[in-house]
Formats: structure tokens, C-alpha cells, sequence
């Protein structure tokens, strides 16, 4: 028995109630088997973009693929993935590719298109990030469509997003957007993977992101060519609907996907949660951390009652940061509990755990801050 389908439109993704969309597009559907654009496809996409543009609907594009395309020009193996240096080198080549086609696709809608290329740092760094959400802003207002992909020409393994699902959340809180649509070769969240069990089925509407929902998820990639699977558009929707976007993860196989969808085509849409404040929203999202202050129960029943991070709650310092540095708060169970920005570095951090208030002036030699992680910079999970 198929699931009944969600119209996104009927929930909040039509122009007339949602002015920002973001739309992501993956690899396997912009590139076929022999490293070829996706045209036919592809200019169907964009025709719904223009009717969307031109019922005053903003539009973002992330678009995966330059790595793809990049892969097929260089001749090499693995689709460019057999190496680092193979990756940096299909992405600075295919990209110039992919963008090009974007530009004249949306050029054909009457659209004007703009390339942002962007890494991890961009969006984790709290002023790259404003600059960035400053010019989607700028971009927008002007009725341009921005077309962003993680810059994998530079990105590393170890300073990259990795996957556009959640770059294209983190996208949509730095648009101030509100909506988020993932088009990959999967239809939704089931309620186990649809590849290996006949019984799994579609889920259409997620309220909430809980542990139950979370153990749903595959980290695979149905189709080989991308990098993201169930697991990462789950930690999308976590990003995207903490900071007030619903989020739809929907099946991008079809023609014309984005009218499809808005008809009632098969999806999972994730629905938004009351909008944090942009900090807020910005530190709850964070993908990185410096370090990690773990908490006894006391300090993390305060938290939950919005107070700050005191030091006689904390048990132990882990890692090497700086006053300001982003860092998580981990409870006794092990599990993140608050993101925020830390009040001491790590050494001095170490030196007051589990002292009182009072104690720290004299342990440090100079006027004690009012908490660890003072409470305006920090941000539940």
C-alpha cells in the first residue's frame, strides 16, 4: 500500500506563503552514467524555477555534479574520486561546465544566474557567514538566482561539508529561507531502506526529528555517483527546520520535479519548528567544534531551564580552543546537548572545572567571566 502523498505547496512551499526557496539538486540527476549533462531533464527543472520566479518566489539553487562532470573531461577513474588531488582536480574543471549550463538554462527563463562557490569555513566562521548571508540577500532582492556548490577545488576531508544536503541547509538559514527542497534519486525517508526491504514504507510527514526517525536513515547513496545518503538529509532537515524551514526530501527522477511536487508528487517533508533567532539558528547548526565541556545532571537540567554554563557543573575539558571558539556541551549520557561559543580557552577552562564561582577569581589570578558558555551564546539541540 503506497503512502499518501504531502503537497509541499499545501503545507507552505507556494510562492505566496514561502518568499525564499531553496532547491538542491543531486549529482546522479544532473549527470548521467557517461558524465554527460542531464539537459532534457535539467531545462525541465529550470522551467518550473521560472514559474516560481515569476510568481515573486525567491530562488536559491545548490547544485551538486562539478566533480561528475569534471571526472568525464579528465578521463579519470572512479568519477574523480580516486584520489584527493582527482577530486580538487574534476571539480575546478567541471565547474566552470556546470555553471555555464545553469547560467544558460536560467538565461532561457529570462533569469539571471550568480555563482557562489563556498566552503565549510564560509558557513562555520560566524563573520564569513554573515558575509555570505549579506550577498545571498543582495542577490536575491536584485531577482537573481544564486547557484552555490561547496568549493571542492580547495575543500579537504577534513574541512569539507562533503554532502550539498546539509550545505544546502546551512544555505537556507544563511538565506533566511523558508523552505528547502532535496532532489536526489530517492522519493523519501522509509520506514527501512526500500532497496533491501519489500515491507519498508514511505514516510510523508515528519513533525519532529527524534531518535526514532534518526534510526530510519541509510547512509548510503542509492545511485554511486553522489556522496550523500538518508543519514546526511536527516541531518539537513535538523539544520533546515531549527531555524524555521520546512524541508522536503523528495524524488527528483521525474520530469518536471518541482511542479511534480508541488501537486502532491511522493516526498517526506520535515515541518519547520519555531525560528530561533538568526544566532541562535547559525550556532545551532554548526557542523564543526573546537572542543567539548561535558556536564554533570545538575548543569544540564539548568541548561534545559535556559540558564548558562556554569563551572560547577562541568566535569571535564576536552580539546584545544580559544575564548570565542565554538564548541559543544556534552551531558553525563554522552550525547550533544548545546552548541555555544566558549567564555575561556581550554586551559584555563581545565583549571576551574567543578569549582564554585567564588573559587575561580583566586584559581586564575584575574576577575572571573559570569559562566563557561554564557547562555545568550549558546544553542540547545
Amino acid at each position: 500500500m503506497s503512502a499518501p502523498a504531502v503537497s509541499v505547496d499545501a503545507i507552505g512551499f507556494a510562492p505566496s506563503t514561502c518568499g525564499r526557496l531553496v532547491v538542491k539538486v543531486g549529482s546522479s540527476l544532473l549527470v548521467d552514467a557517461d558524465g554527460q549533462v542531464r539537459r532534457d531533464w535539467l531545462a525541465g527543472l529550470v522551467a518550473d524555477l521560472g514559474a516560481r520566479a515569476r510568481q515573486g518566489q525567491q530562488l536559491v539553487v545548490v547544485s551538486s555534479g562539478a566533480i561528475a562532470l569534471g571526472a568525464r573531461r579528465l578521463k579519470l577513474p572512479k568519477g574523480g574520486r580516486a584520489s584527493l588531488e582527482d577530486a580538487q582536480a574534476a571539480a575546478a574543471t567541471g565547474q566552470i561546465a556546470l555553471s555555464s549550463v545553469w547560467a544558460e538554462l536560467l538565461h532561457d527563463q529570462g533569469l539571471i544566474a550568480a555563482q557562489m562557490l563556498v566552503t565549510l569555513d564560509d558557513l562555520e566562521d560566524r563573520r564569513r557567514y554573515l558575509n555570505v548571508s549579506a550577498t545571498l540577500d543582495r542577490l536575491l532582492r536584485l531577482g537573481v538566482v544564486p547557484v552555490i556548490n561547496e568549493n571542492d577545488s580547495v575543500a579537504t576531508e577534513e574541512i569539507r561539508f562533503g554532502d550539498n544536503d546539509r550545505l544546502a541547509a546551512r544555505v537556507a538559514s544563511a538565506a533566511n529561507a523558508d523552505g528547502v527542497v532535496l532532489f536526489s534519486d530517492v522519493d523519501g525517508l522509509y520506514t527501512a531502506n526500500p532497496n533491501t526491504n519489500p515491507d519498508a514504507e514511505l514516510i510523508p510527514l515528519v513533525p519532529i526529528i527524534d531518535e526514532k526517525i534518526e534510526s530510519m536513515a541509510d547512509a548510503g547513496s542509492a545511485s554511486g555517483m553522489g556522496s550523500g545518503g538518508m543519514v546526511s538529509k536527516i541531518e539537513a532537515a535538523r539544520i533546515a527546520t531549527s531555524a524555521g524551514a520546512h524541508l522536503a526530501i523528495a524524488d527528483g527522477r521525474v520530469v518536471h520535479p518541482l511542479a511534480r511536487l508541488a501537486e502532491g508528487g511522493r516526498g517526506t517533508l520535515f515541518v519547520a519548528q519555531k525560528g530561533a533567532a538568526a544566532r541562535k539558528a547559525w550556532l545551532r547548526g554548526g557542523l564543526t567544534a573546537k572542543g567539548a565541556i561535558h556536564i554533570d545532571s545538575g548543569a544540564a537540567q539548568a541548561l534545559r531551564e535556559g540558564r548558562s554554563l556554569l563551572s560547577a557543573g562541568a566535569t571535564r575539558v576536552e580539546g584545544r580552543f580559544a575564548r570565542g571558539d565554538l564548541i559543544v556541551v556534552v551531558g553525563p549520557d554522552g550525547k550533544h546537548i548545546a552548541r555555544g561559543l566558549a567564555e575561556y580557552g581550554h586551559v584555563d577552562a581545565s583549571r576551574i572545572v567543578g569549582r564554585r564561582s567564588e573559587e575561580v577569581g583566586a584559581i586564575l589570578g584575574y576577575a572571573p567571566r559570569s559562566a563557561l558558555v554564557h547562555r545568550s551564546h549558546m544553542a540547545l539541540l
